[in-house]
Parts: C-alpha cells; sequence; structure tokens
C-alpha cells in the first residue's frame, strides 16, 4: 500500500509542474509553441502512465488479498441438505471432468442434471457463472456502472414514466383534474455473443495447469471488450443498444461551438443534466478526450480535471468521476465524444446459464482442442433523460 501512496504522491506533483509548466509557457493567443507542446505532452505522459501503474498495484492487492482468505469455510448446510443441480459438487466435478475429456458414465449422468445445452455444450456451474460475472465486471467498465439484472427467458418488460403527473390549483367544490403519471415499456431481450478458445492438449493433461481459471479469463477479456463496445455504441442491430446511440441512447446535452473542447461547454453539459441524476452521475469518454479536458480551466483559473488522491478513488472532472473506453469516439467533427450522467438508468439484462462445449476433433490436427464458449445479454438506456452527450459540431 505504501508504494501506491507513494505513486500517487508522485502523480500529484508531476500534474501540479504540468499544469505551473502550462500556465507559465502559454503565449498571448493561449497555445504553445511546438517545443513546449512535446515537453508538456512528455510529462502528461508520465501522469498518465503513473495512474496505470496505480491501477495495477491495486488491481495486485485485490487479488493477493482474495488469495490471502481461508480456503475451507464453516459448515452452513446439514447433512442431506447440500446443493442442488448446477450448484452441486458432483455437477462441477463432472463439468471439469467433461472438459478435461476424462468422461465416465458418471461423469456424464450427473451433467444431466443441468440439461444439454441447447447448442451442443453444458451449462456451467453456477459457482464457475459467479467467477465468470466477477471477471466481466472488470474487464467491463459498463458492467460496474449500470444495473445488471438475470433473466430466464423471453423479453423483460420494463415500465417507465413517460410524464409525470401534476397538482392543480381549483376553487372551492370545483373538480379535481385528471393528470396522472403516464407509462411507457422498454423491452429487453437477448443477443449472443460468443467466442472460441483454444488450448493445447499438453496444457490439458497437466493436472497443474488451472483450465477453470484460464477460460474465465479469457471469456472475460474477449466477451467483455465485445459488450462493452455494444454497451457504449451499440447501434440495436443483432447486438445491445448502447449509451452513444443516436435513436435510443443518451440525450444530447451540449455541442461544440467547433473542432475542438472548451470550459463552457463542459460546464454546459454537466448543467443539461437534471440535478437528481447528478448525484450520481459519472463522465466517460476516450483517453484521447481527457488529454484535450487536462488543459481546461474554470473562470478562476482552476483546472477542471484533477487526479486522485486516494486509493480507489477515481480522477475526476468537475468533482464527479471519470471513466475512459477505447470504444468511446475521439473528437472529430459530428461525433459523440463525452456521456455524462446516472449510468444506473441503463439495463443489462444477462440471459441465465451460459453454454460452454468441448470440441475434440476442430483442431486435433494442430494437437489443440477447442472451446466454445456462448451467451445471451441486451443491454438499454430505459430513461435517455438520465444520461447527456456532448457532441462535436458538424
Amino acid at each position: 500500500m505504501s508504494k501506491i501512496i507513494e505513486l500517487r504522491e508522485k502523480r500529484t506533483k508531476v500534474w501540479e509542474q504540468a499544469k505551473a509548466f502550462l500556465d507559465e509557457k502559454r503565449g498571448e493567443n493561449g497555445l504553445l509553441s511546438a517545443e513546449d507542446t512535446a515537453t508538456y505532452e512528455k510529462m502528461e505522459t508520465e501522469v498518465v502512465n503513473l495512474g496505470k501503474e496505480i491501477e495495477r498495484l491495486e488491481r495486485q492487492t485485490a487479488i493477493d488479498l482474495e488469495l490471502s482468505k481461508a480456503t475451507s469455510t464453516a459448515l452452513k448446510t446439514i447433512p442431506g441438505d447440500e446443493p442442488k443441480g448446477r450448484a452441486s459438487n458432483e455437477y462441477d466435478k463432472a463439468f471439469w471432468q467433461y472438459m478435461r475429456n476424462r468422461n465416465s458414465y458418471e461423469a456424464r449422468n450427473a451433467l444431466t442434471i443441468g440439461g444439454d445445452g441447447t447448442e451442443g455444450g453444458y451449462l456451467v456451474p453456477d459457482e464457475f457463472e459467479r467467477t465468470l460475472i466477477e471477471a466481466l465486471e472488470e474487464e467491463n467498465i459498463m458492467r460496474t456502472l449500470a444495473k445488471v439484472i438475470t433473466t430466464s427467458t423471453g423479453d423483460r418488460k420494463i415500465p417507465v414514466v413517460a410524464s409525470k403527473g401534476v397538482a392543480t390549483w381549483v376553487d372551492e367544490e370545483g373538480p379535481y383534474q385528471d393528470k396522472d403519471d403516464a407509462f411507457d415499456q422498454v423491452s429487453i431481450g437477448a443477443y449472443k455473443v460468443a467466442t472460441m478458445i483454444k488450448v493445447s492438449e499438453e496444457l490439458l493433461n497437466d493436472s497443474v495447469f488451472n483450465l477453470e481459471s484460464y477460460i474465465a479469463k479469457e471469456f472475460a477479456r474477449r466477451i467483455g471488450a465485445k459488450e462493452e463496445e455494444a454497451f457504449l455504441i451499440g447501434d440495436g442491430e443483432g447486438k445491445p443498444t448502447g449509451i452513444f446511440d443516436n435513436d435510443s441512447g443518451g440525450e444530447i446535452g451540449a455541442t461544440t461551438a467547433g473542432a475542438t473542447l472548451k470550459a463552457d461547454e463542459v460546464f454546459d453539459l454537466f448543467y443539461s443534466l437534471k440535478a437528481p441524476y447528478r448525484k450520481k452521475a459519472v463522465f466517460i469518454m476516450n483517453d484521447a478526450t481527457v488529454k484535450e479536458i487536462r488543459k481546461l480551466k474554470d473562470g478562476n483559473g482552476v483546472y477542471l480535471w484533477q487526479p486522485s488522491l486516494t486509493a480507489g478513488d477515481p480522477d475526476t472532472l468537475l468533482n464527479r468521476p471519470v471513466k475512459t473506453s477505447a470504444y468511446v469516439p475521439t473528437i472529430a467533427a459530428g461525433e459523440k465524444v463525452i456521456a455524462f450522467g446516472d449510468m444506473g438508468y441503463y439495463w443489462i439484462a444477462d440471459r441465465q446459464g451460459r453454454i460452454f462445449q468441448r470440441l475434440n476433433e476442430l483442431y486435433a490436427a494442430t494437437g489443440q482442442v477447442g472451446f466454445r464458449a456462448a451467451q445471451r445479454v441486451d443491454g438499454k438506456l430505459i430513461l435517455k433523460e438520465a444520461i447527456k452527450i456532448l457532441k462535436v459540431k458538424a
């Protein structure tokens, strides 16, 4: 932890030096010379790299803490009341025997508890599914911010208040006005996202190789990246609808006057969001946009962007957290470049039961075994006014 604190202090110091350099070297037109720009960008790159190293150390600390926990727990169920179905130890053991191709009649029989997958594979054990969900959250910023629900089958209808009822003044003994809430519905379905994982036969036969951990990590990396792309910029065609979508995404809160960002435009975006949503709101943008934001000041000469000083806390913009993703468009004419709002109004629906299938023959010629993994998921913004978008002038 002392190393993390040391790096945070160093990052803050470098950032203060960068701000001082920027203030000192700006010309009358507010711009830097080519030489000064290169020096400033070098200092800014150090700030970014220190931030990434801090994040890595924080993740490492969290993993160390998890691995240091006791490997056994007190008995919480009485004999004869053991977990059933996909939550049972029998199913878990049989599933991983199947994955390593150590099939037996007992293993195949145990897997029928969860039922054959509709696509030829088997549903993953409950405990492993929780591991996958946790891993997906680590690889996907939207899963950490959005509301995540689990559905079984069919579409999920979500009632949304389209307009609110109001009170009116009435005359003595006059009629009451019927102005009640009006409701709409948002339907969340399921789209399939899948990947193929290949493992050498030598690794599979090595009892030391942690197949469960490897599959969880790879599944999270690949599926998590594809999900995040859809949750941000998806168009709803065969994939979830993202918060930057033109039709079903957030509302335009502000538009820039030109091709560059100005402090007033960030303020316009901030105050375009209703105050109740600002309490839990976060900014989402590309790293390249953060780079431009770092140069902006308010009317008192204070920089809008501030680095995190405390472990676990994010960097902030106007005192609200800043999250970054490579899938958010970069600054260019006509692009939507910043989202600001309460991401809890973006709902992610996971269809219960992820499917895994072992493919013995497909890669046999190269001495590998394939594993096909698939899940069904959808995501939609259920209340457009909860997220505002900054758009660059076309």
